[in-house]
């Protein structure tokens, strides 16, 4: 009782709350125009990327293309991510789990379009990272699953007074 702030004085508490979301919510907003600019930049940097390095060959900068456009679906997935925190007012494990996935698809992707210019046991390695790859997504959609299946479940609370 000496000087220490008192939540149950009218307004106390409330206006600590206000103010914790208010800057919760200012930096969510502060991420996701990052992510939207971020992901901008990235389209724009692709879009030349594909123009200009057609003259190294079109395999090269299509690989480079897929590269990027990986990329920008993750930042993409993560602004959803951050919106469904927001909205939520909880995080949410599902959109990490999808951005999971992609970025190791893209990996996979990668690793076999680089495999063809490989032989012996530079080769065998790169297959194994792509088994190891496709392991993590197989992972990473159980996960996905699992927590989708346990969101659709009535809690324990719901299921116990749906009977009395």
């Amino acid at each position: 009782m000496t000087g220490a702030p008192n939540d149950d004085a009218p307004g106390g508490g409330d206006r600590l709350d206000r103010s914790m979301r208010l800057a919760e919510r200012s930096v969510y907003v502060v991420i996701a125009v990052l992510l939207t600019i971020s992901a901008a930049i990235a389209l724009v940097a692709i879009a030349w990327e594909l123009l200009t390095g057609l003259d190294d060959g079109a395999l090269a900068a299509v690989e480079t293309t897929l590269d990027g456009l990986l990329l920008v679906f993750i930042f993409v997935e993560l602004l959803g991510a951050v919106r469904a925190t927001v909205i939520e007012q909880k995080l949410v494990a599902e959109p990490f789990l999808v951005v999971g996935i992609i970025a190791a698809i893209k990996e996979i992707v990668l690793a076999t379009l680089q495999a063809g210019s490989k032989s012996g046991s530079a080769l065998e390695d790169a297959m194994l990272e792509v088994v190891g790859l496709g392991v993590v997504v197989l992972l990473l959609a159980l996960a996905a699953f699992l927590v989708r299946r346990k969101e659709r479940e009535p809690t324990e609370r719901d299921a116990g007074s749906g009977g009395d």
